[in-house]
């Protein structure tokens, strides 16, 4: 059987809007260089994902050169956005987090308020080394993440994919499918394993890039909805409610974190260490 391959690499600037999909990307101690360094929140600060807006799915963000965006969503005109200057930063909430990060400029506020239509503003990560440590009970001193929900990158695999389309097509939704990978928005989507074998891995490299696998990665009402039309359906949390329970969670992929940095690059070579 070949060695399985890296076949994609997918960036989110901004956490649960539409992001990139770059042949290469860099990969730092806390996720993809440029991964989930940016943030929409509240009023009060707290988090704004698809979860509660789900028309997040239609806008997109790029990275620029430094580290700024590139914003663009339906009915509004393209905005670019600078790393903030200042250095003065907020407390705002991921999860149960409570995280230091810095407000971008009025003009991107007003700009996801006019898409919206209510009240929040674009905040930004600077010195991730240091500001969100990872659970320890998943990880060792010193590991931190971005404002991805929980750990530095997400792995999902072709295969596991297929098996689960093939679940779908069984089910009474079966209309729903198949459903394409960026209803999961991983980070990186490997080609050439067995279905659902990633339920068994705990070290991993892609390229020259070691990672350890820490957690399944429980799924939310994120994946039932539609990344380009904003519906929501049934699946796949129907199906993985039949087929993938494991305690309280429905599990889709694994979570990693990097035991190394370097640049991972499409096509590169998969392998399982442990």
């Amino acid at each position: 059987m070949p060695m399985p391959v890296l076949q994609s690499i997918h960036l989110y600037p901004v956490k649960s809007i539409a992001g990139s999909g770059p042949g290469e990307a860099v990969v730092e101690p806390w996720g993809l260089a440029g991964d989930r360094r940016w943030l929409l929140v509240d009023a009060e600060g707290r988090q704004l994902t698809q979860r509660q807006q789900r028309t997040l799915a239609l806008a997109r963000a790029e990275e620029l050169p430094g580290g700024g965006l590139g914003l663009s969503a339906p009915g509004r005109e393209p905005l670019t956005v600078a790393v903030p200057a200042s250095g003065e930063t907020i407390p705002v909430e991921v999860w149960k987090d409570e995280v230091e990060a810095v407000p971008a400029g009025p003009e991107a506020a007003e700009w996801f308020r006019g898409y919206l239509g209510i009240e929040c503003r674009l905040v930004y990560l600077a010195a991730p080394e240091k500001r969100r440590p990872i659970d320890p009970a998943y990880s060792g001193p010193g590991d931190t993440v971005s404002f991805a929900d929980g750990f530095p990158l997400l792995l999902t695999t072709t295969a596991s994919l297929n098996a689960l389309n093939s679940l779908i097509a069984q089910g009474d939704h079966a209309d729903e499918g198949p459903l394409p990978m960026n209803r999961f928005r991983p980070n990186v989507v490997v080609d050439g394993t067995a279905p659902w074998a990633e339920d068994d891995w705990h070290r991993v490299r892609i390229g020259a890039v070691e990672f350890e696998v820490v957690k399944p990665c429980s799924r939310c009402v994120i994946t039932t909805t539609d990344q380009h039309t904003a519906e929501r359906g049934k699946e796949p949390l129907r199906t993985l409610a039949r087929h993938r329970r494991f305690g309280d969670g429905l599990i889709f992929g694994q979570n990693l974190i990097p035991r190394g940095v370097g640049t991972i690059r499409i096509g590169d070579p998969f392998e399982i260490l442990g």
